[in-house]
């Protein structure tokens, strides 16, 4: 059998699909490096538990910002390890189909290809994040009918209105799940005078995070370093001021909502009209960002099942049904 594979290469998290298997991988897009020897020393959960707890001489970072790569030889080599752990062998190799954000450049877009063929993929195939994330959230991406998609990633943010196997609409914002965490760190610096590592924040986040009020507002306590003493220092943190924090992050995603809507055919109006919006991306689990963007476009938001594996679906459907499904690849 064909060991075919589709990698949803994400800011925050890659996940791969392998022909006739389904999803085989699913790990957050870090990898540690000894800047010594260049050895690689983890990737994948391993490297996310050493960010901000390394010595000097390692680096546990992540290779794409902004779903762009920013560090060519460290994605290679991570899109390597993440083929060995697949069973893509220079014995075995395989085509690769890759999803990447819409709003990233042709050299962006020449990078990502040329990583993935360094790293022992035969071809490489690239696919825009909204289609595929279309097509694994189940959408009739090839009928004359409309169909929206609104991917908050680690990194980007997209929305999109698909229509017969193409984007008929579409904007991009550079915002996501990380910009968010910037903003909370910022906040906690600014209100507490307390530093805060990025791990610390998601985790903010993940705990009492949210872009539209709840019934319940708890509160969180979380530990960092006092900038006046330099000691360590725990303060308590409540919902409300964590949504006010990331307010202009969440406020960018639902004007790159509105903006899409603005640009979208009124044929197609229609039909969103009657079957309302597609949340998908791993930003989806945030708290009430489904109300907040149906309050502000008056319009139903369906937050599908698993968010976060819907572009790695859609990729995985075009690796199974190839031929069928190859003219909805970028050309490059």
């Amino acid at each position: 059998m064909s060991r075919d594979i589709a990698i949803d290469l994400g800011t925050a998290n890659t996940l791969v699909w392998s022909k006739g298997r389904g999803i085989v991988l699913n790990e957050p897009t870090v990898i540690a490096v000894n800047q010594r020897n260049g050895d690689v020393l983890a990737m994948g959960h391993e490297a996310y538990a050493m960010i901000g707890r390394t010595p000097g001489h390692i680096t546990a970072d992540r290779p794409l910002r902004g779903g762009a790569v920013t560090d060519f030889d460290t994605t290679a080599r991570l899109l390597k390890l993440l083929m060995q752990q697949v069973g893509v062998t220079r014995f075995t190799r395989a085509r690769a189909v890759i999803c990447v954000p819409s709003a990233i450049t042709e050299v962006e877009r020449r990078a990502v290809q040329e990583a993935a063929l360094q790293a022992g993929a035969t071809a490489a195939y690239l696919m825009e994040e909204p289609m595929a994330a279309a097509i694994g959230a189940g959408l009739p991406v090839h009928e004359p009918e409309g169909s929206m998609v609104i991917d908050v990633g680690g990194g980007t943010s997209e929305v999109a209105v698909v229509s017969l196997g193409g984007v008929v609409a579409c904007r991009a914002v550079r915002v996501g799940g990380f910009d968010i965490d910037a903003a909370l760190q910022g906040f906690v610096r600014r209100e507490y005078a307390v530093a805060i590592g990025e791990r610390t924040a998601e985790e903010l986040k993940i705990a009492i995070g949210s872009a539209y009020p709840q019934a319940e507002e708890p509160k969180a306590e979380i530990r960092g370093r006092e900038l006046a003493t330099g000691l360590p220092k725990v303060v308590v943190v409540g919902a409300e001021e964590v949504r006010e924090a990331i307010e202009d992050e969440i406020s960018q995603i639902v004007n790159a909502v509105v903006d899409t809507l603005g640009e979208c055919p009124p044929e197609l109006t229609q039909d969103l009209l009657e079957r309302g919006m597609w949340l998908v991306g791993g930003g989806a689990l945030l708290r009430g960002l489904d109300a907040r963007i149906a309050q502000e476009t008056q319009l139903k938001v369906n937050l599908i099942d698993a968010p976060l594996e819907a572009v790695v679906k859609g990729a995985g459907a075009t690796i199974e049904s190839f031929d069928n499904l190859k003219d909805l690849f970028v050309n490059s």
